[in-house]
């Protein structure tokens, strides 16, 4: 099958065959602005830690971006190398000249300008490594052990340790480390580490020279416990709600901004929807930090894309604010985890934010200073959610229907891996669709190690009845894995069905969990959601929200804050589910303000009335 570049030669045979798109295309010497969808569509690379069990599945947690000389660097657990990217868009894989025989777990990373740092998390000494050139995946030794971390017991023994309670005079002992690592380097030259991963002990920093390799100065600092008792969204388990099981502090990362100090982290477990990100504030690097109760800033528990946990937070080349995070598959094994981008900010007066509201959906990245995160939505609507699907073949009842319905662990399986098998998607009427995600699942895949034939081809075409198919996009050179496979098209095109035309991927069963379709129908957006109610529960750390039904809406974000005007949290919920929803994620002492906006195919509805949660 010849495969068709998708940016180039792709678009030119779109124009090429269907004239109707010509008309529809961007002024001449325009430039489209570049967008990307969550996961990110790069390379993830398949976990050998179950191979003894033989469970298969592809993953990617704990990133860190670095921007670097003119580039970003991606660097997550578990893969044998990083990423580099110039636009956040692209990300081409590197092999880098050192890397640990077991590969790296939630690694630490920095830039200084002229160096950059890699770390990963120990319970032991062990090696930094630094780069001048990690373009080319050029790695020395920054130093090839650590000293032992001050007051650290034995691998084991931290279970014999008294815990830390916030007020206690500071630890004498630590848990063996560190784990979870981060890197912070003030503007005054002075040099911090934060690490910590537990359901008992908290974060802690230290403060390090590094003029001679890396040195501890001074004994490490406990700084943040989380308090689930207090804030609601640090409970365990699927939307918080298995009460009482331990729950899990980790991946530190540091800002500073405005002179103040944002020690983030994520909670309450990587292994549901609700893993999220907070923050600490202090005038500090070592604190004291106060607790804030806008908390959590990065949280996305509903949607296609399940979790915001776990990640960094950087700037882009025009100085606009990014957070990364590891959403939630779960199939295969409880850490089968993906990579997300969402745009970020810090106000005026020091609220940090994350916007996650469709943060599911097309966004654009910006090519210049941006100050409102959420403009970056492209509008493009979901345009598949529950549309009828067809397959050419169907594997022991994993039906083509499962394509649709916005799960990432339900899936459709062809009954072969042959190049030719199709996915279709009727899209219930002429659209212009802007872009396609063709997000595959691993169902028995059989690999456990990067290989040359771990690779992803296939075409799309489109139709307006269902008989006549044309080209639409296709992947294109060089070769790579792509398991959240997401093709903008260079203009829009009418179509009322998209179709998957399977030609190669490495796993051994064809599986895709969702064929997702973007773009516009041709009504208005939908009317403002109606009598929308809001109380909290005799438990303070949640309330509930309920509202009419908007006719035809696809489906609803409910939205919440702090102030009218600062609606950051969002929780999506689609239209065939119930029109009330328990939120189980604010803290005791803080009033809210509450609201929803429905969404259908054609765009979003004005935002509703707030509602005041004392």
């Amino acid at each position: 099958m010849r495969i068709i570049p998708c940016r180039l030669a792709g678009a030119l045979l779109l124009v090429l065959a269907n004239p109707l798109l010509a008309a529809d295309a961007s002024p001449a010497g325009a430039v489209q602005r570049r967008t990307y969808a969550n996961p990110i569509d790069i390379d993830y690379r398949y976990n050998f830690e179950q191979v003894n069990q033989g469970i298969s599945y592809r993953t990617g947690a704990d990133p860190v971006v670095v921007r670097h000389g003119d580039a970003y660097y991606l660097f997550q657990t578990l893969a044998d190398g990083y990423w580099r990217s110039t636009d956040l868009v692209d990300w081409r894989f590197i092999e880098p000249s050192r890397w640990p025989f077991d590969s790296m777990v939630a690694p630490a990373a920095i830039s200084d300008g002229d160096r950059l740092l890699l770390m990963r998390s120990m319970f032991d000494p062990g090696a930094v490594l630094v780069s001048r050139d990690p373009e080319h995946g050029v790695f020395d030794f920054f130093t090839r052990r650590t000293p032992a971390l001050p007051n650290a017991v034995r691998p084991g023994m931290d279970q014999f340790m008294q815990p830390w309670r916030v007020g206690d005079p500071q630890p004498t002992e630590v848990p063996p480390g560190p784990w979870d690592p981060s890197f912070f380097k003030d503007d005054d030259g002075r040099w911090y580490l934060y690490w910590g991963s537990s359901d008992t002990f908290p974060l802690y920093g230290i403060e390090l020279d590094m003029e001679r390799g890396m040195r501890y100065l001074g004994t490490p600092r406990a700084l943040i416990l989380l308090d689930p008792a207090r804030h609601g969204w640090e409970r365990f388990g699927q939307d918080h709600r298995e009460e009482g099981r331990p729950t899990y502090i980790e991946g530190a990362w540091m800002n500073k901004v405005g002179g103040r100090y944002y020690l983030q982290y994520g909670a309450p477990g990587t292994e549901y929807n609700a893993y999220a990100t907070g923050t600490y504030v202090g005038d500090g690097p070592l604190g004291p930090f106060e607790y804030a109760p806008y908390n959590p800033v990065g949280y996305k528990p509903g949607g296609f894309v399940h979790g915001a946990g776990h990640g960094s937070t950087f700037q882009d080349a025009y100085g606009n604010w990014w957070n990364t995070g590891t959403p939630w598959i779960g199939y295969n094994w409880n850490f089968e985890r993906r990579i997300a981008m969402f745009p970020a900010a810090f106000s005026a007066d020091g609220q940090m934010s994350v916007s996650t509201r469709f943060g599911d959906f097309p966004h654009h990245v910006p090519d210049a200073a941006n100050a409102d995160p959420e403009s970056l939505f492209t509008g493009w609507m979901l345009l598949s959610y529950r549309k009828r699907a067809t397959a050419s073949t169907v594997h022991e009842g994993f039906f083509a229907g499962n394509a649709t319905d916005e799960n990432p662990r339900t899936f459709w399986v062809a009954a072969d891996n042959h190049a030719g098998q199709t996915l279709s998607v009727d899209l219930g009427g002429v659209r212009s669709v802007r872009a396609v995600q063709v997000n595959f699942a691993d169902y028995k895949s059989d690999r456990f190690a990067d290989a040359d034939d771990i690779y992803t081809e296939f075409r799309l075409e489109y139709s307006r009845d269902g008989r006549h198919w044309q080209p639409l996009a296709a992947t294109g050179e060089p070769r790579r894995d792509r398991p959240n496979a997401y093709l903008e098209l260079p203009a829009p095109v009418r179509a009322r069905h998209v179709r998957y035309v399977h030609g190669h991927v490495g796993a051994a069963h064809l599986a895709i969990s969702d064929l997702r379709v973007f773009g516009n129908a041709d009504g208005n957006p939908p009317p403002m959601p109606q009598g929308v109610r809001a109380e909290r529960d005799a438990d303070p750390r949640q309330m509930s929200v309920q509202w009419r039904p908007v006719r035809g809406a696809v489906g609803y974000n409910v939205r919440w804050g702090i102030a009218p005007d600062r609606l950051h949290s969002t929780y999506q919920v689609f239209a065939d589910q119930p029109t009330r929803l328990e939120v189980r994620a604010l803290n005791t002492g803080v009033s809210y303000h509450v609201a929803v906006e429905a969404f259908d195919e054609n765009g979003v509805s004005p935002l509703s009335g707030t509602v005041a949660i004392p």
